[in-house]
């Protein structure tokens, strides 16, 4: 994604009053300005794509652009304060920024989640299982760098597990791993005609791997994931067997419904259903599909029947606010498989430049001033009065 497009692909891409203004500078003489580019809402910083993808740029056009972080990958930035200052000739900038601006916003944003989430369950692995759900390659490279972004500022933070890798090879480098996690789809075990066949089969072909097994496809949750432990007892007791528990919301877990998810939390956790719930909140909880209840169930499934070692992993949804949920059940979840952070409302990654001095006189929208308070070295430039 760092690599830099053409300058055709550029005057294609970006927006059109962009081009003239290039188009302008070069007719009635360059300026050096600098921009400052901050964003309206919370974030956990992301810079690499765009910061890499400017100097590929300035390499391509012969020149050179002074890029000021205000802060380090992954630190907390609020709403308005400039994230980065970029200088350069405004002949070579002004028509970038559409493509930059880009290669920020939902990185920013989608790391600030992944950071919430690590951080709220911190003794849980996350494997990011986003690229599906990306707009393209690039998107899922953006998604990715800022799932690692955000792990790597919640393992500083808290000592958590973070994000354990991803489900695809080529952005499996941004988390140290030569390639992508994963065992098996639900088309899998629907081609298998049973979870135990499809493990059955999965165990011949990749016999050096440990083993995670979808157990939700014929809605027999217990049933099924009790009939691969017995079938692979050595892998179990090695705790390298896991069951992937994905069900789906229409309905319960085997062995529940809602009568039976207030008992499981009464049991584990009563006071997680004692204190106020929305009603999101609620079905996270006791409701259909992959709940606090549902995990718990498999969880004394597993033990009583002697498999204490063997893993789950919960999928289906896991968001900040789910996370948040059963962090509050202490939910005893080894992995969560999720796409979730990606942002969901997509207005609040839009990143904003303004150039903030030409020529270094200080002259901003009127309306944007709060960027020369915050990081602008004001001493470098004079009031333009």
């Amino acid at each position: 994604m760092a690599n830099s497009p053409s300058q055709a692909d550029i005057t294609r891409q970006t927006d059109r009053y962009f081009v003239k203004t290039r188009e302008a500078v070069g007719h009635f003489g360059d300026k050096n300005v600098t921009y400052a580019v901050f964003m309206r809402r919370p974030v956990c910083y992301a810079p690499r794509l765009i910061i890499e993808w400017l100097h590929s740029v300035a390499a391509e056009r012969g020149t050179e652009f002074d890029i000021k972080s205000r802060f380090q990958e992954g630190d907390w930035v609020g709403a308005g304060e400039p994230l980065l200052f970029i200088s350069g000739p405004l002949y070579h900038l002004v028509d970038l920024e559409t493509l930059y601006l880009q290669r920020l916003g939902a990185a920013c944003v989608a790391a600030y989640n992944a950071y919430s989430m690590c951080v709220t369950l911190p003794k849980v692995g996350f494997m990011a299982m986003d690229a599906r759900h990306c707009a393209g390659q690039e998107m899922a490279e953006m998604m990715a760098y800022a799932a690692s972004v955000g792990s790597e500022s919640a393992k500083r933070d808290s000592d958590a597990v973070g994000f354990i890798g991803n489900s695809n090879d080529a952005t499996a480098h941004f988390f140290g791993n030569p390639g992508g996690l994963g065992t098996m789809p639900h088309a899998f075990i629907g081609y298998a005609g049973s979870s135990l066949r499809a493990a059955q089969m999965y165990r011949e072909v990749f016999p050096d791997e440990g083993l995670t097994v979808l157990i939700d496809y014929f809605g027999q949750e217990i049933t099924d994931g009790l009939e691969i432990c017995r079938a692979y007892p050595e892998l179990a007791a090695a705790g390298k067997l896991r069951l992937r528990l994905d069900t789906h919301g229409g309905r319960y877990v085997e062995g529940l419904d809602m009568a039976a998810s207030y008992a499981v939390l009464e049991k584990h956790k009563p006071r997680a259903v004692r204190q106020y719930r929305s009603e999101t909140e609620l079905k996270w909880l006791i409701g259909t599909g992959v709940s606090a209840a549902s995990i718990f169930h498999l969880r004394d499934s597993l033990d009583e029947a002697g498999f204490d070692k063997v893993k789950i992993i919960a999928s289906s949804g896991f968001g900040p606010e789910k996370c948040k949920v059963m962090a509050s059940a202490a939910a005893p979840i080894d992995v969560i498989g999720t796409g979730s952070f990606l942002p969901d409302v997509w207005a609040e990654t839009y990143a904003t430049a303004d150039i903030v001095a030409y020529d270094g006189n200080i002259r901003v929208k009127t309306g944007r001033e709060f960027l020369l308070r915050n990081g602008f070295a004001e001493a470098s430039a004079k009031k333009n009065g």
